[in-house]
């Protein structure tokens, strides 16, 4: 299940994906991304549906793993390929328990390595930190330092997602510390050529 949790991770965003939406996801994966998140909190849950299914069955053509941001029911609707879990969302037993063994949970840890330890033995399938730069997305989240990904990889057994603010300048020093996999969405989505910015990107792995 983990060997497919390496590469560049792409997440949408309901502003810079409101139209086209497919079409720039395959952009994306054209230049390398290997796993897309569905984020989208503003859109009806038909348009939520659509687009995931939409997504879904492009991602299972290219074979790219495909992630539902906070939704199980979506996820299981879809049947995509997991979940990821913010703080606040369900919890990974409950998010398991419907979605069986064989799908990823992915869990936003911030810079807390024992929340960490917590999702890795609750049997998250990854953990994310970060912000570790300043994020357009998210702009209060609370900031992370590079050490923390360096503990991470000789603490844990769990394949690790940086996230916060990562462009092709700050992306590599990420990689070097010890993320497995950087989460992106203007760096990617927001760039006037999706495929050749997530081609930059990717080239770093």
């Amino acid at each position: 299940m983990n060997k497919n949790l390496h590469g560049l991770y792409v997440i949408t965003d309901s502003t810079l994906c409101s139209t086209d939406i497919v079409k720039k996801v395959e952009a994306a994966i054209a230049g390398g991304a290997q796993i897309i998140q569905y984020r989208n909190k503003n859109a009806s849950s038909q348009q939520q549906l659509n687009e995931a299914q939409a997504l879904r069955s492009l991602c299972q053509q290219q074979q790219r793993t495909f992630i539902i941001n906070d939704n199980v029911s979506l996820a299981m609707a879809v049947n995509a390929d997991g979940v990821h879990l913010g703080q606040n969302d369900t919890n990974i037993a409950t998010a398991r328990e419907q979605l069986g063994a064989n799908k990823i949970i992915g869990v936003t840890c911030h810079s807390d390595m024992a929340m960490a330890k917590i999702a890795q033995q609750q049997g998250a399938n990854y953990v994310a930190f970060g912000r570790f730069y300043p994020s357009q997305t998210k702009p209060d989240a609370p900031p992370a330092e590079l050490d923390i990904l360096c503990q991470a990889q000789s603490q844990l057994q769990l394949p690790i997602v940086a996230i916060g603010g990562i462009t092709i300048e700050n992306a590599n020093t990420l990689i070097k510390a010890g993320a497995d996999m950087l989460a992106v969405i203007h760096a990617v989505f927001a760039q006037n050529d999706i495929k050749a910015a997530a081609q930059k990107l990717s080239q770093l792995f």
